[in-house]
């Protein structure tokens, strides 16, 4: 209880000091937009990258997405985002004036988010739901009626692939899912599908959870997207429906595909490990993974030859 209190204190504060610069990074985000909104065709998705509110440089690609297509309902659906004080929507939100819906697991989170000035300033709606592939369809149908959304972003720890999979409510123009980089960029591979799955309780080293970027490829193919890249952070990946996807340069998952940066391993004892990407899969060789495009299942040392 008291963690709880303190937290929650902690992030009145965050909000009261930190939020005294948004405007300044708002205006320097909105020029950013601007600029990378008058590049015709970009090589790599670097080029366009920046954060105001995102984990790593999704503000700017989205915007520079955005930026080439018509959206003619400015909707989004945002879930795995936490206290939103760090997400993918935020800038879309605040910059964009668009509306969207917000879900995450935790009370709490779902609790800060009503308490923040964004919940009455703006169009936002933030629901408590541990979500599924039994249950996505319905939390999305109860908030909109309309398929045709502008922008998903998927981001769970978990279960990605298999909530994606089972997605049919809605037809975005931009999907953006994370994916597990240790996967590497050729086997369509998963972990297993388990309504229940947590990241934090799987594998100790929190390294066991969501799917390869070949995976998404294969799932965005025949939801009908093209891949058109990721960032070297290697966090996101990001899909446009077909029908709008002529601006874009495209990608195989081989060719698209970025290690990530982050180094948020951790030992038994929760401490942070910071293995390098080469070495992650040795930490979970003996849990297996499901290949979507034919469901077997195989443990990752045999896949990988570890």
């Amino acid at each position: 209880m008291l963690k709880a209190i303190l937290r929650y204190y902690y992030r009145k504060w965050y909000q009261k000091f930190h939020y005294e610069g948004i405007k300044t990074n708002m205006l320097l985000g909105k020029q950013l937009a601007e600029s990378n909104g008058r590049k015709e065709r970009v090589e790599s998705l670097d080029e366009v990258a920046f954060q105001v509110f995102s984990q790593r440089g999704e503000d700017g690609v989205i915007q520079y997405l955005l930026s080439k297509i018509a959206v003619p309902h400015k909707l989004f659906i945002e879930f795995g985002v936490e206290d939103y004080t760090e997400s993918n929507t935020r800038f879309l939100l605040m910059n964009n004036d668009w509306r969207g819906l917000v879900l995450d697991g935790n009370r709490r989170n779902i609790r800060f988010i009503k308490t923040d000035f964004i919940h009455w300033k703006y169009d936002i709606t933030a629901c408590q739901a541990f979500i599924t592939a039994e249950n996505i369809n319905e939390l999305i149908g109860r908030y909109t009626a309309c398929a045709d959304i502008g922008l998903l972003s998927i981001d769970i720890d978990g279960n990605d692939y298999w909530v994606w999979n089972a997605i049919e409510v809605i037809n975005p123009r931009i999907v953006v899912c994370e994916y597990n980089s240790a996967f590497g960029d050729t086997l369509p591979v998963s972990v297993p599908y388990d309504p229940r799955f947590e990241k934090t309780k799987a594998h100790y080293s929190q390294l066991y959870y969501g799917c390869s970027l070949a995976a998404l490829c294969y799932l965005a193919g025949r939801k009908g997207y093209d891949f058109v890249g990721t960032t070297s952070a290697g966090v996101n990946a990001y899909f446009v429906r077909k029908d709008l996807s002529a601006p874009f340069k495209t990608y195989t998952a081989q060719t698209g595909f970025h290690e990530s940066a982050n180094r948020d391993s951790r030992h038994p004892n929760g401490a942070l490990s910071f293995l390098p990407h080469g070495e992650r899969l040795k930490q979970i060789a003996d849990l297996k993974l499901v290949d979507v495009t034919n469901g077997t299942l195989s443990a990752i040392q045999e896949l990988y030859g570890l």
